[in-house]
């Protein structure tokens, strides 16, 4: 029978046996490989969940009950989700991407990951069926290769759950980190070759198979102790007669017939009187005898060792050391010495006395098998006991009821799990890395598999938001592509997108350590840029003057440029634009303003140059690629044109569609842009379409980093239709710089005329004097205008100059609307 797991195969016990010999080579072959993301083990989880009832089978084979085979399914259900595995990544490796080689200081080129062992073996026990499954989790999402040697007990059930789990997983990543064997302890041989090759191995059970183990590894081989644990409640006097208490620490004992080490085997009382302690474990008795049966009966060796313990308690009666009460399937043990004792579980429990202030010469001899405390007591007594017992040695403090709960990310046994398994590794370099925020990003890069779903327009939106996420801050889109909506982040992903902004800004060039930054971003009204670009400078560690871009206030605004030596700005193109022409007195004989950083509009070139060649501004490059709606999208580098990105793949996946056909691009044309999300947590982004037009940039960028590049085409609503023909705003602007040098705002109104459909081309007033120069030019530089207004006569061609403060803006964010379409019908 092919009873073992091996990378994807089920393979028989002589196959098995060969293949030990060969886990130092598929270790090598692992490490060395593509590392593994721990979004794919959360994506293959989250598809697995569904699909986890198909394995109670096993389950009622290894001989659970009912009640038990749904508190397994129900655990890995809650420790698989999403949320729950995200929560315990960060809260245990600092990040949902722990082993990108990333800066943690914004100021040097310094990096540090968490990266895996290599390989990792996992020893498990038979006394809890979901555990197997969850140390072969912890090794995935550390990224090791796992090979789990499953307890004799089990019924093939880890190995069931861990395949499926790998079958969900398209890119065979998962499959190739796991081994599953299926074999008995008392084959030491299997054992030793497994253990020897291992870089670390987990080990579950009690102390002789910890110890066992501990001889069969390598000198140098991190042995990560799971051992025998002892937890207990502790009841203050105020708490004695607290039914609701007493009721809450037999749910605890019969939880999983005491079989977790954070089951209680003993009750203490906080008190020095033997007649307190009887009385209690006479009340206690009333209390657990009426808990429903037993889910599962001891077997022969327990029930003798059950036997054999409450009859010598029952001899201890006579010397008025001990009481006695016991039912069909309980028994508590009164006992009025201290001492901790383990219980011979299956609903067993002593009662002791154990005055607060012995509780240090009690239980510290016992601190290393110490774990957790259910604390019944008052809140003054709860601070002050806590603090006592983490201070002897217990690890876990709870309220009964909760013994046996947990959180993601809570620590386990003391230490955090993922990061036993992991190695925190650090990279510090020289000034030819001073823009680098990553190191992965100059190594092979890899986009992430959208997931399998149908493509959602700008318009569906709302409909990627839903009751079940847990969104914690909002922001509101500026409209410029469209009526203006919500989009919803949890502070994680607020955090996250900031840490990516901080990276945008640091590979365009800004120094955090030299560079006196202004943001004159537009803030208010929820909208997200100067909350964001404040939000990432602060990551950075920058020096910042939060200013904000406020249309009135532009001569405030320059002298304070001036007051402050600010030599670096983050804006809007049409505010920086105004600025520099209204302020420009001021600003040319100022002569400190090194570098622009722009976002949410297009910088024409015309433009770019007038603010080099006047004003001496030596950098202008977009501070990041974003929206509202899915958050910071590509950055550019010293060697991006004005239009082109590189791809936050640590993000999103990036897809290029063609414009009338939800199917891939061909080579370098020019389609939508699909973002995924693989991160977001406030609301999902599968597959949205965010609205903009845009091209792959094919070869290497000069830069170095592999991340892949894309250039921006404009909106898609920048497309549209008059006269029968098909335009672009983007064709506008390039024939304006190319055919008259025009370096202002532009902007095309849409109306319709008794004899055709007008277009309307605003120019910023006192940018250009001779309208109907620009006119030509339009029509020269632009075949398909000149074909509508010239040949077929459908479109009304006009060129008029404006003041910049007429020209149609959002109401929000005051960005500049590139198409106002004013016709009565939809084109």
């Amino acid at each position: 029978m092919n009873q073992h797991y091996w990378q994807g195969e089920w393979v028989s016990d002589t196959e098995a046996d060969l293949r030990l010999d060969t886990l130092e080579d598929r270790t090598q072959q692992v490490i060395t490989g593509p590392r593994l993301s721990p979004l794919v083990v959360m994506a293959a989880a989250e598809r697995l969940i569904p699909k986890l009832g198909e394995h109670r089978g096993r389950l009622e084979a290894w001989g659970l009950g009912d009640a038990e085979i749904e508190g397994t399914l129900g655990t890995l259900a809650y420790a698989l989700s999403r949320v729950e595995l995200e929560r315990k990544v960060t809260r245990e490796l600092g990040g949902v991407d722990p082993a990108r080689l990333a800066r943690f200081d914004f100021r040097q080129p310094t990096y540090e990951a968490w990266v895996p062992l290599g390989l990792l073996a996992h020893v498990t026990s038979g006394n809890a069926a979901a555990a197997g499954v969850l140390s072969g989790i912890e090794g995935l999402l550390s990224g090791n290769l796992n090979v789990i040697k499953v307890s004799s007990d089990d019924s093939r059930f880890t190995a069931d759950v861990l395949a499926a789990l790998a079958d969900e997983d398209p890119s065979g990543q998962i499959a190739a980190r796991l081994v599953v064997l299926h074999f008995s302890s008392s084959r030491r041989e299997w054992l030793s070759r497994m253990c020897g090759a291992a870089d670390a191995v987990a080990v579950w059970g009690g102390e002789e198979a910890i110890a066992g183990v501990a001889e069969l590894v390598r000198p140098g081989t991190r042995l990560v102790d799971w051992g025998p644990k002892l937890s207990f409640a502790y009841l203050t006097a105020d708490n004695w007669s607290d039914v609701d208490a007493l009721r809450a620490i037999a749910t605890d004992i019969c939880q999983n017939e005491q079989q977790s080490c954070s089951s209680p085997q003993v009750i203490y009382l906080d008190t020095e009187h033997d007649s307190d302690v009887f009385a209690f474990a006479a009340r206690f008795a009333g209390v657990l005898g009426q808990v429903a049966a037993p889910a599962r009966e001891p077997s022969q060796a327990e029930w003798a060792e059950i036997n054999n313990t409450v009859v010598v308690t029952r001899l201890e009666e006579h010397l008025g050391l001990t009481q006695v009460h016991a039912g069909d399937h309980w028994r508590v043990l009164a006992d009025t010495r201290s001492a901790l004792r383990a219980s011979p579980l299956y609903r067993t429990v002593w009662v002791k006395p154990l005055p607060r202030k012995q509780i240090a010469a009690t239980l510290r001899p016992m601190r290393r098998y110490l774990q957790t405390v259910g604390l019944a007591a008052s809140r003054p007594d709860t601070a002050a006991l806590a603090r006592t017992f983490v201070s002897v040695g217990a690890q876990r403090i709870t309220v009964p009821g909760e013994m046996q709960g947990g959180y993601s990310g809570e620590p386990h046994d003391g230490v955090y799990a993922l990061q036993r398994y992991s190695n925190r590794v650090s990279v510090k370099l020289d000034e030819r890395f001073a823009c680098d925020a990553s190191l992965d990003d100059l190594d092979e890069v890899r986009q992430l598999a959208p997931p399998p779903v149908a493509v959602t327009p700008k318009t569906g939106f709302e409909t990627l938001q839903s009751a079940d996420d847990h969104a914690d801050v909002y922001f509101r889109s500026g409209g410029s592509a469209g009526a203006p909506k919500l989009s919803a982040f949890t502070w994680a992903d607020y955090d996250e997108h900031m840490r990516f902004g901080a990276e945008s800004l640091l590979a365009t060039g800004l120094d955090a350590r030299t560079d006196r930054v202004m943001n004159l971003f537009f803030g208010g009204h929820m909208y997200g840029s100067f909350i964001s670009f404040f939000s990432s400078l602060e990551r950075m560690g920058a020096v910042q003057f939060p200013m904000g871009g406020e249309w009135h206030q532009l001569d405030n605004i320059a002298q304070s440029i001036v007051d402050n030596r600010v030599n670096t700005l983050l804006t809007a193109p049409s505010f920086v634009q105004r600025l520099f022409t209204e302020q420009g007195d001021l600003l040319r004989s100022y002569g400190g303003v090194r570098k622009i950083y722009y976002a949410g509009e297009h910088f024409a070139e015309q433009q770019i140059a007038w603010l080099r060649e006047e004003f001496g501004v030596e950098v202008v490059r977009s501070a990041a690629y974003g929206s509202v709606d899915a958050g910071p999208m590509g950055y550019q580098c010293e060697h991006s044109s004005t239009r082109v990105h590189h791809l936050f793949t640590g993000l999103h996946t990036l897809e290029i569609l063609d414009p009338d056909a939800d199917q891939p691009v061909r080579g370098t044309q020019p389609g939508r842009l699909v973002f995924t999300a693989h991160t977001r947590r406030g609301q999902r982004l599968d597959r949205y379409e965010i609205g903009d037009l845009g091209r792959w940039v094919p070869g290497d960028c000069p830069c170095g980093r592999r991340t892949p590049r894309f250039e921006l085409l404009g909106r898609v609503g920048d497309v549209f239709r008059i006269g029968a023909q098909t335009m672009n705003y983007r064709r506008f602007v390039a024939a304006a710089e190319d055919g008259f040098g025009y370096a202002g705002a532009l902007q095309l109104v849409l109306s319709e005329h008794i004899e055709a459909e007008q277009l309307t081309v605003l120019l910023e007033q006192g940018k250009t004097h001779d309208l109907a120069r620009a006119e030509r030019a339009f029509l020269s530089q632009y075949k398909e205008l000149s074909e509508g207004v010239e040949h077929d006569r459908l479109i009304r061609l006009r060129v008029e100059s404006v003041p910049l403060d007429e020209f149609h803006r959002t109401a929000t964010s005051g960005k500049l609307i590139s198409v106002v379409d004013r016709r009565g019908r939809a084109i």
